[in-house]
């Protein structure tokens, strides 16, 4: 499922923000950006992100700043003596009067030392750092649960049209034998009668009681329909069960398919193709949920 959340926490000098993406995914993956000095709260940032989350892409931002201090920064003696001792060279060189200004050297790499990420204890700023990816995940459930909502409003309808279409099977099913001994009794009739034949009842009744074990759906029917309701189910369920789904429906395209192939008869035919394109619609929203 989709989402974005983003929060701001400010504390004792100390500012974090983060942001946090989710797309859709059949598989969770945690994509984490932070400074080089947070790197090694990946393990922790993954922690509170599975609390919320079991599928999907995830991408977090992490920012943090602190005020500056004086003691933040220090002047390598040793750098800055050589570059003036390099220049004041140059100068005798190329007979140049002018001296050596402090501001130019004071702007050459190296001569001003950032300390200020050596002394980062990561783990002293995480609990602040937290509650700030608490606060964003809560924001990023909100949009998400929105969409699960649409979603789930979605999936319930295409459920009915499965358990709609699946009632049309039910009933068209027991009258799928009786047509099938009318055609069968119909055609020997017209081939026998051209050769003054008389057709023996129990060899009619044989062939379509073959026919019948053969196109007989009664199981797959009711298995179909205990998927059906099992799924209702589930979409109700306050428990993440997108695996759980995502196997029914597998179930219940075997069940759909298997109806097809057994029931030799346009009109269920035409109620398994309207079940199928339901299901393979519910197939792709699930692949987003969790």
């Amino acid at each position: 499922m989709t989402g974005f959340g983003e929060a701001h926490r400010q504390q004792d000098g100390l500012a974090v923000a983060v942001e946090v993406r989710a797309v859709n995914s059949r598989f969770f993956k945690l994509v984490v950006r932070t400074g080089d000095a947070y790197g090694a709260l990946e393990s922790h940032i993954e922690a509170v992100v599975r609390k919320s989350i079991r599928r999907g892409t995830i991408q977090v931002n992490l920012t943090v700043d602190r005020t500056r201090s004086p003691e933040d920064y220090k002047i390598n003696t040793d750098v800055l003596n050589r570059y003036r001792l390099q220049l004041e060279s140059l100068q005798k060189q190329w007979n140049m009067a002018a001296a050596v200004s402090l501001d130019a050297l004071l702007a050459l790499p190296g001569v001003v030392e950032d300390g200020a990420g050596a002394t980062i204890d990561p783990t002293a700023d995480w609990p602040l750092i937290a509650q700030t990816f608490e606060a964003a995940l809560e924001n990023l459930t909100r949009m998400r649960v929105e969409e699960g909502r649409a979603m789930a409003a979605d999936l319930e309808a295409n459920c009915r049209t499965a358990t709609e279409s699946l009632g049309q099977i039910e009933r068209r099913a027991p009258r799928v034998v009786d047509a099938y001994r009318r055609r069968l009794e119909q055609r020997l009739k017209t081939t026998l009668a051209e050769y003054d034949v008389v057709l023996d009842p129990a060899d009619v009744i044989r062939e379509v009681s073959l026919f019948a074990d053969r196109g007989d759906i009664s199981e797959e029917i009711v298995r179909l329909r205990s998927h059906l309701e099992q799924f209702g189910t589930m979409l109700k369920s306050p428990e993440s069960s997108g695996r759980k789904i995502e196997f029914l429906t597998q179930e219940m395209l075997r069940e759909t398919n298997t109806i097809g192939s057994k029931a030799s008869d346009v009109e269920i035919a035409r109620h398994v193709i309207d079940i199928k394109a339901a299901l393979e619609r519910i197939r792709e929203v699930i692949q987003n949920i969790e």
